[in-house]
C-alpha cells in the first residue's frame, strides 16, 4: 500500500516538473499568461463584488449570502417575485408563492456572477417587459426534471 501510494506521488511529481518546465519553454511565456489570466480573472471578481455590493440593499445583500438568491419584486404585476440565482442558474418567477416559469437570459460575453446578478436586477427594474421579451421561458422545474435523467 505504502509502495504504490509513493509510486503515485513520485509519477504526480513528475508530471507535475514536466508541465513547469514545458510551459517555461514556451515561446509566448505560458506561464506569464496563465499568471495574467489568474490576475484578471480575479480582479474582475473583486469588482463584481464591489458592485453587487453598492447595486444591493444590506437586506437584498444578507438574503443572497444566506439563501444564494436574491428576490426582486415586479415592478409591474402584483404579486409577483423573480429569484434570481447568486451562482448562474435559471430565474425563478414566483406569483402568490407559486413558480409560475423560469427564466433563461445570459449575456453574450462571459461575466462574474456578481455582474450577472445585477444584469437581472437592472433590467427587471428598469424594463420588465423587454426582460421578459427577451429571455427563454420554460415551465417551472423543467428543466432540473431534464438533468435529473443524465
Amino acid at each position: 500500500m505504502l509502495e504504490t501510494l509513493s509510486l503515485f506521488l513520485g509519477i504526480w511529481l513528475l508530471f507535475l516538473l514536466l508541465a513547469i518546465y514545458y510551459l517555461s519553454q514556451s515561446s509566448d511565456s505560458g506561464v506569464g499568461r496563465f499568471r495574467e489570466s489568474v490576475s484578471e480573472h480575479l480582479s474582475a471578481e473583486s469588482r463584481a463584488k464591489a458592485l453587487l455590493r453598492e447595486m444591493l440593499s444590506e437586506n437584498q445583500y444578507q438574503q443572497l449570502i444566506k439563501f444564494g438568491y436574491l428576490e426582486i419584486s415586479s415592478p409591474t404585476i402584483d404579486n409577483r417575485v423573480y429569484r434570481i440565482p447568486g451562482s448562474g442558474g435559471l430565474v425563478k418567477v414566483y406569483e402568490r408563492g407559486c413558480a409560475i416559469m423560469e427564466l433563461c437570459l445570459q449575456p453574450a460575453e462571459p461575466l462574474p456572477d456578481g455582474d450577472v446578478v445585477v444584469m437581472h436586477k437592472l433590467m427587471i427594474e428598469g424594463n420588465e417587459q423587454e426582460y421578459l421579451q427577451k429571455a427563454n421561458h420554460f415551465a417551472p422545474g423543467i428543466i432540473s426534471l431534464r438533468c435529473q435523467h443524465l
